[in-house]
């Protein structure tokens, strides 16, 4: 195969030399020959045309063996942002081009760029209840309760066939699954993180009307290592139950929720009744003129990544009344 890009109108870039923070546009490697030729064909008096198919990201950080992306599924209907790594093995080439002002191109493997929409994304929350302790201490936690919330609980899972919910009487651990879809592909763009929010409101009604306690809910959206499994295995023995996931997200979940107590310790705020990842936040649908920045944001740590992370705060009530419908 001939080298590429080596006519002196292309800046090109190793791998461990992407630009970080840098707008670039993700490419299949099925473009680069005929996007080459397009820019070489400029140099030498020819016009602008169109190449390809592009997927906008840009660097968060970066090992030896992959490089950590912000990738934007959607940036159209919503600002969309979820975090995914390209390993180096999956990494063709790296250009752009000053003289006309090219916005970075980073081309890569075909089937890890069809990954990247065919695949089932996930949204993960960790509802728990408030005050437990104190209501065991008070033996208000009876049996009978504890019955009716599990039948209750049953009763919202049949209103959202789309997620897994795994409860352990004071929590719950909830998944759903959402893929970002590709031009003729019968896979379409279903991101809907709003339902969640939804969601977990009525999961605090119950908890009010069965138990008489509060919850807060910790969200995080991310991708997902099994691609085209559903969104629960139970065994055949019915005794074995998997959520088709990586312990990574639960880490990132615990890590806003460990971040959460202290800052509440430290009395930098008060308690929440919902807190997310940024990402998330951003991503949802609000009416124009909510204010984001009222939610607040402190930082946390997020698990295997070199980035720091933010989570927001928010009173749940205030941000349903803010969501478009």
């Amino acid at each position: 195969m001939a080298p590429t890009f080596v006519h002196p109108g292309f800046e090109k870039y190793a791998f461990e030399e992407i630009p970080t923070d840098e707008e670039m546009f993700l490419m299949d490697e099925v473009w680069l020959n005929e996007y080459e030729q397009y820019l070489v064909s400029r140099f030498e008096g020819g016009g602008f045309k169109s190449i390809g198919y592009v997927s906008y990201a840009a660097k968060r950080s970066s090992t030896e063996s992959a490089v950590e992306l912000s990738w934007y599924p959607n940036t159209n209907t919503r600002f969309h942002e979820v975090v995914v790594s390209l390993p180096r093995e999956m990494f063709v080439a790296c250009v752009s081009c000053a003289r006309y002002d090219d916005t970075l191109r980073v081309f890569v493997r075909s089937g890890w760029f069809k990954n990247l929409y065919l695949r089932a994304h996930s949204i993960f929350a960790l509802v728990d209840a408030i005050g437990v302790k104190d209501a065991l201490r008070r033996n208000s936690l009876t049996r009978e309760k504890l019955v009716l919330l599990r039948d209750r609980i049953d009763g919202v899972a049949k209103e959202y066939p789309a997620v897994s919910f795994i409860s352990f009487a004071d929590s719950l651990l909830l998944k759903s699954n959402w893929s970002a879809g590709m031009r003729d592909s019968h896979i379409k763009y279903n991101y809907a993180p709003e339902t969640f929010i939804r969601l977990i409101s009525e999961i605090q009604s119950i908890y009010r009307d069965v138990l008489g306690l509060d919850i807060y809910a910790v969200l995080t959206q991310g991708s997902n290592e099994y691609y085209d499994d559903p969104l629960l295995h139970v065994s055949a023995t019915k005794n074995h139950i998997c959520l088709n996931s990586l312990g990574l997200p639960f880490a990132q979940l615990k890590s806003i929720e460990e971040a959460a107590r202290a800052a509440i310790a430290r009395g930098e705020h008060r308690p929440a009744e919902l807190y997310m990842d940024e990402n998330l936040f951003h991503s949802l649908n609000f009416v124009l003129d909510f204010q984001k920045d009222s939610c607040g944001t402190h930082a946390y740590r997020a698990p295997l990544s070199d980035v720091d992370g933010l989570y927001y705060f928010a009173n749940c009530r205030e941000m349903l009344a803010a969501l478009q419908s």
